[in-house]
């Protein structure tokens, strides 16, 4: 044991340029790979960078190839094909993603659309002349909802000799929707009103003269026109049967397009977020 004790021990001079610096925390990153990471950082950055440009770019190109086809009132045959081929451009941007009913929720105003439902509404307005229709809207309702919740198809439209130009009165097809699929939401409509009304001053002078103390009842039937409220259930009314809808496919959605097509060959659809529509 005192051999061992007295015996000593050596080992050869280890230089200081071959000893590894050693993070405390087991990451032994030199300058070299700090570099190449924040060379990668940097070039993926640009690539995101670029894609939403030309995202940009892309939904540009859409929103002008629409603009001058009266919301589709007017669109001619190479139009319809140069506003398809940019839709599906748009489209291509998040395929396969689902949708976010969050960012769904809110109001969104028509800018085009190839439906013959609704493309009817422009054809009327421009062969009768007294008869407009204003802005188109959808207003989802589905913020703090997983699958589904409540659209309102808008339509603002006047009779000039009697309401108030383009917002005379408000025409709201109210439905419940399901979403079935990642993109695909079943619409289940439920009511048909019109609220809104707002008569022209010539008229509100003929029911009521300024000039002259109005009465009691002239006041009322004003307040009656100011509120009325037409209402139309459109739900089946018997047991087992569905109610009317349709299954609709929300082709592209960001905080500011909406892009929609009606299964079916219903037509395509191109909305913006809009401001907040109180009805």
């Amino acid at each position: 044991m005192d051999r061992i004790a007295s015996a000593t021990f050596s080992c050869p001079a280890i230089s200081m340029s071959r000893v590894r610096r050693i993070s405390p925390f087991g990451l032994n990153f030199n300058t070299n790979h700090r570099k190449r990471f924040s060379c990668q950082v940097a070039v993926a950055s640009q690539v995101v960078i670029d894609n939403e440009l030309d995202l940009e770019h892309k939904k540009h190109d859409l929103l002008r190839a629409v603009q001058d086809t009266q919301r589709g009132l007017t669109a001619t045959s190479d139009q319809r094909s140069i506003i398809e081929e940019a839709l599906v451009t748009v489209e291509g941007f998040n395929g396969g993603e689902a949708i976010d009913l969050v960012k769904l929720d809110g109001t969104w105003r028509l800018q085009y659309t190839s439906a013959p439902d609704v493309v009817v509404l422009f054809e009327a307005a421009s062969r009768l002349p007294f008869f407009q229709v204003g802005q188109i809207f959808q207003k989802f309702e589905c913020r703090d909802r997983s699958d589904g919740g409540i659209i309102r198809n808008v339509v603002q439209w006047s009779v000039p000799s009697l309401l108030e130009d383009q917002e005379g009165a408000t025409l709201v097809v109210t439905a419940k929707f399901d979403k079935v699929s990642s993109r695909n939401i079943y619409l289940q409509f439920e009511e048909i009103s019109v609220r809104n009304i707002n008569i022209n001053e010539q008229l509100q002078a003929l029911i009521a003269p300024a000039i002259l103390p109005r009465s009691f009842l002239s006041l009322q039937i004003l307040q009656f026109i100011r509120t009325f409220n037409a209402q139309i259930p459109v739900t089946a009314t018997s047991p087992g049967r569905r109610s009317v809808g349709g299954l609709y496919y929300l082709s592209y959605l960001d905080n500011n397009m909406l892009l929609g097509r009606a299964v079916g060959g219903g037509g395509v659809f191109v909305f913006t977020k809009s401001q907040p529509l109180e009805l």
